[in-house]
């Protein structure tokens, strides 16, 4: 068992990846054949490909929240989620409040990633070619800019450890068919437009984003997993500080890179992180849940 993954009783672990860790019912030999999969979110964060110290307080159980809200508002849209009253397992008391119990699902090998604004990496390759990942933007947008209109651009899902590899929609059809590839790009863009609106109701500006997808084992139905639209996999601005020229103030983990890349080389272990980082980010992470979800 990984060091960072509790004993849960009834529940057997599985994996462990960055922040999450998955569990299946005891009796199941692994994901392969368990009939739910718990999966739970911890505190643990991570910036620039390692795990820091300590991690931010209650940033499991908000994510979870969070992804929780979103799948309730997404309801032409299928997802993972199951209903803890039909579990084979009880839900330990323990991690409730972090925990989602899912289907197990066939998972596409993809980053399904949409970008409304040009920032992060998408701006450093467009000052290099005025491209993102391939797609030709028109000249001279700044840093921070809307786009024309949102943009999909897939990623290769790498193991744990490696960097995700940006990859073309030809790519993707090469690894799922035409179909499985048409389908996760429409369902991207249609969830993405319909989460920026959300969003921008409550003056909250969703810059970029990325989904996973599965096929359901039954059905064969594209179902949505994994978090959706948190602050671990989205990019959120106040769009009152957008509007006054600040385009970098996000509501996600920003002050820990920028914590980190003020006082770390990325040589050797990273530093433990200031308790006063760590209060402000999880300040960040409840900020935008509470906007959000008011």
């Amino acid at each position: 068992m990984s060091a960072a993954a509790a004993e849960l009783p009834g529940w057997t672990h599985v994996y462990s990846g960055k922040v999450r860790d998955l569990y299946v019912p005891d009796g199941s030999t692994g994901l392969a054949d368990a009939p739910a999969v718990l999966v739970v979110a911890s505190d643990r964060v991570s910036a620039f490909d390692f795990v820091l110290e300590p991690g931010i307080t209650d940033k499991g159980a908000l994510l979870t929240l969070l992804s929780t809200w979103w799948f309730g508002e997404l309801r032409d849209v299928p997802n993972h989620l199951l209903d803890p009253a039909l579990s084979p397992a009880p839900v330990p008391a323990s991690v409730a409040d972090r925990a989602m119990l899912v289907k197990p699902l066939d998972m596409f090998p993809i980053e399904c990633v949409v970008r409304g604004y040009l920032v992060g990496s998408g701006w450093l390759e467009y000052q290099e070619s005025g491209t993102v990942c391939g797609v030709a933007l028109p000249e001279g947008l700044a840093s921070g800019d809307r786009l024309p209109e949102p943009i999909y651009t897939p990623a290769f899902k790498a193991d744990l450890g490696d960097h995700d590899e940006n990859i073309t929609y030809e790519r993707t059809v090469e690894l799922v068919g035409e179909g499985v590839a048409s389908r996760l790009r429409a369902l991207s863009l249609h969830i993405y437009a319909t989460a920026a609106a959300t969003a921008a109701s409550r003056g909250v500006i969703l810059a970029d984003t990325k989904f996973e997808f599965g096929a359901d084992r039954s059905t064969g139905e594209i179902t949505l997993a994994d978090e959706v639209l948190t602050s671990d996999s989205s990019r959120y601005w106040d769009a009152d500080v957008y509007a006054s020229g600040n385009r970098t103030d996000s509501f996600d983990k920003q002050i820990v890179r920028d914590w980190l890349a003020a006082n770390w080389d990325r040589q050797g272990t990273p530093p433990i992180l200031p308790a006063d980082i760590v209060e402000r980010t999880a300040a960040r992470y409840r900020e935008l849940l509470e906007r959000l979800t008011a």
